[in-house]
């Protein structure tokens, strides 16, 4: 298995997660906007069942319309996304498959038919069920969603922080050990609040870019200001919400996942009362000279706002990526180990292992017992033996450093524009500044690239795990040929960009027609 594992093409390992990373990005163009339009349109219906006015139910239809619209494209790219880890990452799927298809196997059974069953409901039953039914239905299909994104979400931090699961040498995967240490996982908790949450952010100033475009043709005013004023309470929520949550999952990556902070910050060489990089000289064409123990240039820092946010504390410890690489001694006094010790006490586990499974088939017990203790001593730098070289544990620093400061950025810009629309609402007109209408429908492509910024962050800071420090992706890969996954890349690139033309074109149709 291992030599198998390790003369897998390169190039289907790059193709595996081109393919894999295009259908992630356009999956997560349709779910943002739907979690955020379940709360609002939630809400304009429940204005409506406390009420009676029939002007809350045209409004709150025509959202549902909406979204009922990117629902539809997301449920297709979610399928195949789903379907790409039996295609394309095999062997990932049989080591952790006890583990990972669980929460997506709960996401599929209840969340997925919950909001399927229900948003039948909302879209067809207003003449057939009572308003409460149909009240409690529109929320339901709300909850579905987001509980989809829970259990996806889990999935998701079990591979960044991998918890609740042992190594049974003799099947050669790892199994849960608990469901619950996997469910409630506090990496899974504090993804799930920051993404959904950002999510809500899209879904605003999708509703607001909306309304300021009515305005602008002055059609729907009454429609527009009512539903600018819920959206823009819960953008404004949102966006502090995120960057409260978004504090809190900086430091579990500070301590589950120290080399993505140092690749987000390009912190080189660590130490205590560590300063907050607001902006440097970052090549962003190729890989940062971490090696040469000089930091980026032209550095612009908040002191001691590193060691703050990761630490909560002004003097805490960060390690930088050299710290890492060669080894440091934690504040508690505990030595991590450099990257070339890791390699090799996972070299030895890898060969305590090979030995107790030769060992134990020839029903050689003793030295089974023997090489199974070795492999228990080295397991856990198990997947460090697949590294072929220290240098390939460090994620790429440009785009981890650009892509969490458009997020942190596009954030603050979002906290500053909600609070000007409210202030417009209630103390000026909105119906008037053309500039702020025109900037409301420019956030929105801004709301996108925010949110795929925090998914490249979460996502290309893992690397090259596949689950951290567990199985790096040239170990988890299907031993297919690089053509065909180079073939179907371009096939669902061709499909998924038609769906998002599609997608485009009806909610273009649908908000030119209006109510």
């Amino acid at each position: 298995m291992q030599n198998l594992l390790l003369n897998i093409d390169t190039s289907t390992i790059d193709w595996s997660r081109a393919q894999f990373a295009l259908t992630a990005i356009y999956h997560w163009l349709f779910v943002p906007l739907t979690l955020g339009l379940a709360v609002i349109m939630g809400i304009m219906e429940t204005k409506y069942y406390r009420t009676r006015d029939p002007f809350w139910k045209e409004t709150a239809k025509f959202w549902q319309k909406l979204f009922g619209v990117n629902f539809a494209m997301g449920v297709a790219t979610g399928i195949i996304l789903e379907f790409e880890f039996g295609t394309n990452w095999s062997n990932y799927s049989w080591i952790v498959g006890d583990i990972f298809g669980a929460p997506l196997a709960i996401e599929g059974v209840v969340a997925f038919f919950m909001e399927s069953t229900f948003v039948a409901v909302m879209f067809f039953g207003w003449k057939k069920v009572s308003p409460g039914f149909h009240l409690a239905s529109t929320w339901l299909t709300g909850l579905g969603a987001t509980l989809s994104a829970w259990w996806i979400l889990v999935a998701n931090s079990w591979m960044q922080y991998p918890v609740g699961c042992a190594f049974n040498p003799d099947t050669m995967r790892h199994e849960m050990v608990s469901f619950w240490d996997v469910a409630l996982s506090p990496f899974a908790v504090d993804k799930f609040f920051h993404t959904v949450i950002s999510a809500w952010i899209v879904g605003a100033v999708f509703v607001v870019a909306v309304c300021c475009w009515y305005l602008m043709k002055q059609r729907h005013t009454k429609m527009a200001l009512a539903s600018i004023k819920v959206a823009a309470i819960v953008g404004l929520v949102a966006a502090l919400g995120a960057a409260m949550t978004g504090h809190k999952s900086g430091q579990m990556v500070a301590e589950t996942q120290p080399m993505k902070l140092a690749a987000m910050e390009a912190l080189y060489n660590g130490g205590e009362k560590q300063s907050l990089t607001m902006i440097a000289l970052v090549n962003p064409f190729k890989q940062a000279d971490y090696e040469n123990e000089q930091e980026p240039a032209m550095k612009i820092a908040i002191p001691y706002g590193m060691s703050l946010m990761a630490t909560n504390s002004f003097d805490g410890y960060v390690p930088g990526i050299n710290d890492i690489l060669n080894g440091y001694t934690k504040p508690d006094g505990t030595v991590e180990p450099s990257a070339d010790e890791k390699i090799e006490r996972g070299k030895k586990a890898i060969a305590a292992l090979q030995a107790y499974r030769v060992a134990k088939k020839e029903h050689n017990y003793a030295e089974a017992d023997a090489q199974l203790k070795v492999f228990r001593e080295n397991e856990k730098y198990f997947g460090y033996g697949y590294v072929r070289d220290k240098h390939e544990l460090v994620p790429s620093v440009p785009i981890n450093f650009y892509a969490f400061r458009v997020m942190v950025g596009l954030g603050c810009l979002f906290i500053l524009f909600f609070a000007v629309v409210l202030f417009f609402v209630y103390k000026k007109d909105i119906t008037k500044p053309r500039w702020l209408h025109v900037a409301a429908i420019v956030m929105v492509p801004l709301a996108y690239i925010a949110s795929e910024s925090g998914w490249l962050v979460a996502e290309f800071g893992r690397q090259p795990w596949t689950i951290q420090d567990i199985l790096p992706t040239w170990a988890a890969v299907s031993n297919v040929g690089s053509g065909s996954v180079m073939l179907t890349f371009f096939i669902f690139l061709a499909l998924f960009t038609t769906m998002l033309a599609v997608e485009i074109s009806i909610l273009l149709k649908q908000i030119k027609k209006g109510i």
